[in-house]
């Protein structure tokens, strides 16, 4: 694993040491559709090859229409071949929800790293309607199988921003915050500017930022 605190000063060092050593980084985003994962995605893409890095990516969308899960492979490095990640190589895991994580832990190589949104709702798809499971027991399960857990309360967030539709940028705000093979914070407010729609920039920012510092 090649994290990298993402606000040192010699990022660009770190990315010329990336591409000669010819390193990779697996970062599988997942939660239920309508949420923003697919977008959360294409931000972090661009924000690597912002940074002048390979990337390959991939969703794997199901139901994702009727509140069904959504996973999305992000892949930045010169050896990844496949924009697909296998069993046990994400180095990390931004997870929309609780039960999400949970749900897709066999991704993360052992001491990798999972950023949690402290949210926790059953697919309506497996569940037939919403419901609510034991918080406190999908942490201590997460907790107990990963290197690392950052547990981030998007909701509290969003209601100091008056909006519930930055659950992404917050998320990717938290990640970056544990460091992604330098990718400043920097970088991905120059890939929301060239993504989003230019007048949801600034709470995007806004939210990134909250995210940035916001974990708990």
């Amino acid at each position: 694993m090649f994290f990298v605190p993402a606000d040192l000063p010699g990022e660009r060092d770190c990315f010329k040491k990336l591409k000669a050593e010819k390193m990779s980084v697996n970062i599988l985003i997942c939660g239920i559709g309508g949420q923003g994962t697919v977008l959360a995605a294409k931000l972090l893409d661009q924000a690597a090859l912002l940074c002048g890095l390979t990337v390959h990516s991939a969703e794997t969308i199901g139901m994702a229409q009727r509140g069904g899960s959504v996973v999305s492979h992000v892949r930045i490095g010169e050896n990844c071949w496949s924009p697909l990640i296998t069993l046990g190589q994400a180095d990390m895991i931004i997870s929309f929800e609780m039960t999400e994580a949970v749900r897709n832990i066999q991704y993360l190589k052992r001491g990798g790293t999972i950023v949690v949104n402290k949210k926790v709702t059953l697919s309506s798809v497996c569940t037939g309607k919403e419901n609510s499971a034991d918080e406190n027991s999908l942490l201590e399960f997460l907790n107990k199988n990963c290197g690392s857990v950052c547990v981030v309360d998007s909701e509290k967030i969003c209601c100091e921003l008056g909006t519930s539709k930055v659950v992404n940028t917050i998320l990717l705000g938290a990640a970056a915050s544990r460091g992604i093979n330098g990718i400043s914070i920097e970088k991905i407010k120059e890939a929301l500017r060239t993504t989003v729609k230019p007048a949801l920039v600034d709470i995007n920012i806004k939210a990134l930022e909250k995210g940035f510092g916001g974990k708990i």
